[in-house]
């Protein structure tokens, strides 16, 4: 066997093995979602005009101290959050701030820029999902935040 047919059969067996390890790891699947409740992967329907309506009023009640969808107040806009976090990372965030602060690689970064700590709101796994459903709306200009 020649060298570099040598090189090429060991190449092609690192990255088969380097495959295999991803597929047995998950695939970082757990950092994907985040730490808290939601484990298991949505299945995510058309925007949903009740459910995000019923969203827009808890942020507006319990959000919008802190963020804003266009520009930074106190933690980081929101702006397209939906397009660059898996469903399940956000809900995460907004059920279990503190613990993905201290264990999920995006939120410890977010909180080195922004130093601030996202607080616990007092919503319900229902909640959580409106707000969600109030982000898409609003990254897919179905809603035009206040």
């Amino acid at each position: 066997m020649q060298i570099s047919e040598f090189r090429k059969h060991s190449t092609t067996a690192l990255l088969v093995m380097l495959l295999c390890l991803a597929a047995f790891s998950g695939c970082g699947k757990g950092e994907e979602f985040g730490v808290g409740p939601v484990k298991e992967e949505m299945k995510l329907t058309p925007v949903d005009a009740a459910l995000y309506s019923k969203g827009e009023q808890i942020f507006n009640t319990k959000c919008v101290a802190c963020h804003k969808f266009g520009s930074r107040l106190v933690g980081p806009p929101l702006k397209d959050v939906t397009k660059r976090r898996r469903p399940e990372w956000i809900m995460n965030q907004i059920l279990n701030p503190l613990e993905m602060t201290q264990k999920d690689k995006i939120s410890k970064e977010l909180f080195a820029q922004y130093l601030i700590q996202m607080t616990f709101q007092d919503v319900t796994t229902d909640d959580a999902r409106a707000l969600l459903e109030y982000m898409r709306a609003v990254d897919e200009g179905k809603v035009n935040p206040q």
